[in-house]
């Protein structure tokens, strides 16, 4: 029922479009052109987010499933006198998985500059051992321009300023085997099965049982995103977001998974019961799991007053918050489970 090649397809070219928290709007302008294509219209809220409804039976329940277009990077901090660039982060990530990455400085006249992340001694031919031992942190990583700049001045001239978004090459890879290679499929994925649901209830006129709002924020990695904006109606909230794999972790990247609590607390055990119920008559094998370096936009819904019960479930992402990957099983299994959940 749900157009793989399709959700590949969005998401590879979502991936390729540049979304640091606080710079979204060309991919919301993306997302946007996808929507239209399928002859929907979306709504966008003052703070920016995104939405759009499937309407189902009279008297239902109005479920509102979240994802988040926004990803990490970084915003100039300063400019160093040797022409380079000090970073400040956008969103929580260890400064050590982004060394050696391309990035590309977006500059506030439209225009953009490529470049390199790199630390401050980087050649291990000039300070050996220093290299090895150096701790990665905002003071020493800086961005490398690909321009000829060699003061201050000379990246002034540039038109580089204070506060100019930064965002990583994604190195989005599609590889043979079904494996998804890139940055920020935390959280473009949850963002591409989206569409593929919608795209599948259109085109299949499926009869939906509950009135379903997409909705998309644009500040989840910083923690607010979901704290308003979910439609006024909304009776369940589902955020659909990233499963943390690693030692100790149930969840995998060849599955969805329904993550029962998280570093805000547990999320809500009868919403979770139905979702298990879900995929066991749909024939999903449905991870369960618990992060505890983790919130989603269902807790910052929550801590903004949210008055309905909340879940969180996702595809099955490896090295989250790094150069990532999962596979399209798992992006099938979550789509299949959220039909599941809309249709029965």
């Amino acid at each position: 029922m749900i157009d793989s090649s399709y959700v590949a397809e969005q998401l590879l070219t979502l991936l390729k479009t540049p979304s640091p928290t606080g710079f979204t709007d060309v991919a919301m302008g993306v997302l946007t052109g996808m929507l239209e294509d399928m002859g929907i219209a979306p709504e966008r809220t003052p703070k920016g987010a995104l939405y759009w409804t499937l309407k189902g039976e009279e008297g239902g329940k109005m479920v509102a499933f979240s994802a988040h277009i926004d990803t990490l990077g970084a915003m100039v901090k300063e400019i160093k006198e040797n022409g380079r660039l000090k970073l400040t982060a956008l969103g929580g990530y260890d400064w050590a998985t982004v060394e050696g990455e391309y990035c590309t400085v977006h500059l506030n006249d439209g225009q953009a500059i490529t470049g390199t992340v790199v630390n401050i001694k980087q050649s291990t031919h000039v300070w050996g051992a220093e290299l090895r031992d150096l701790k990665r942190t905002d003071e020493t990583m800086e961005v490398r321009l690909d321009a000829r700049t060699f003061s201050a001045a000379d990246t002034l001239a540039l038109g580089v300023q204070v506060g100019d978004f930064v965002s990583w090459d994604s190195r989005a890879v599609l590889t043979d085997a079904g494996y998804l290679k890139s940055r920020h499929l935390d959280n473009k994925a949850a963002v591409a099965i989206f569409l593929g649901v919608t795209k599948a209830v259109l085109e299949q006129k499926l009869s939906l049982k509950h009135t379903v709002h997409f909705f998309i924020s644009n500040y989840e990695e910083v923690g607010h995103g979901a704290s308003v904006g979910i439609p006024e109606d909304t009776t369940e909230l589902v955020a659909v977001d990233m499963a943390a794999i690693g030692k100790g972790q149930a969840s995998s990247e060849h599955h969805c998974t329904l993550c029962v609590k998280d570093s805000s607390g547990p999320y809500d055990h009868r919403l979770g019961n139905r979702l298990r119920e879900a995929a066991l008559k749909a024939g999903i094998t449905l991870k369960i799991d618990i992060y505890p370096y983790y919130g989603s936009d269902a807790s910052a819904a929550w801590r903004a007053g949210g008055n309905y019960p909340a879940a969180l479930i996702g595809p099955g992402v490896d090295a989250s918050h790094a150069y990532e990957r999962t596979h399209m099983d798992a992006l099938d299994d979550t789509a299949k489970l959220i039909l599941a959940y809309l249709t029965h």
